[in-house]
C-alpha cells in the first residue's frame, strides 16, 4: 500500500488547480503545468487539497497511485516555487559565463563549449565556477543539469570537472612508485 499515496497535495495561496476526467491543470505564479493521470486512479479536488486515490487493489493501480500523487505535489512545487539545480566548475581554467541565450563553458577541451538553453529553463552564471539551472518542470531543469555536467564529469584523481553543489567524489590515490 502506498503510503506517500494517502498524503493529499496541498494547494499554497495563489495556486489553483481544474480537473478535467483524468487531466489536472495547475496555475500559479511561475506558470502553468498540466499532467494526465491514467485509468488506474483517481483524481478529487477539494478544500485547497488534491487526493488520489486508486481504483481496486491491482498491482499497476498500487504503482500508479504513488507515482500520480507524486506528479501533482511537482506540479504544484514547480509553478509556486520552482525547481532549481546548482553546479560548480572546479579546474584550473575552467570556467562558465553566459552570452545571451548561450552557455559559454572552457572545461579544458581543443574548443569552447556551447550550450544552447532550452526552452523553459533558465540558466544563470553568477561567478564563473557557478551555474545555476532552474525551471518550473523538475524533469526538464534534471536532465538539462545532467546534460551541462556530461561535459567534463568530475574525475577521481584531481577532482576537476562539473559536479552538483554539495556532491562528494570519492577520491583515488595515484600510482606510486
Amino acid at each position: 500500500m502506498s503510503r506517500i499515496g494517502k498524503r493529499p497535495v496541498e494547494l499554497p495561496s495563489g495556486v489553483e488547480a481544474k480537473l478535467n476526467g483524468q487531466k489536472i491543470e495547475v496555475t500559479g505564479p511561475k506558470g502553468s503545468r498540466s499532467f494526465t493521470a491514467t485509468d488506474d486512479v483517481t483524481l478529487a479536488i477539494d478544500d485547497g487539497k488534491v487526493t488520489v486515490t486508486p481504483r481496486g487493489k491491482s498491482k499497476r493501480a498500487r504503482q500508479q497511485w504513488g507515482m500520480s500523487r507524486t506528479m501533482v505535489q511537482n506540479l504544484v512545487t514547480g509553478v509556486s516555487t520552482g525547481f532549481r539545480k546548482d553546479l560548480e566548475i572546479q579546474g584550473v581554467g575552467y570556467r562558465a559565463q553566459m552570452q545571451g541565450n548561450v552557455l559559454k563553458l572552457n572545461l579544458g577541451l581543443s574548443h569552447d563549449v556551447d550550450f544552447a538553453v532550452p526552452e523553459g529553463v533558465t540558466i544563470t552564471a553568477p561567478k564563473q565556477t557557478e551555474i545555476t539551472v532552474e525551471g518550473i518542470d523538475e524533469q526538464v531543469v534534471g536532465q538539462v543539469a545532467s546534460n551541462i555536467r556530461d561535459w567534463r564529469r568530475p574525475e577521481p584523481y584531481k577532482g576537476k570537472g562539473i559536479r552538483y553543489k554539495g556532491e562528494f567524489i570519492f577520491r583515488k590515490e595515484g600510482k606510486k612508485k
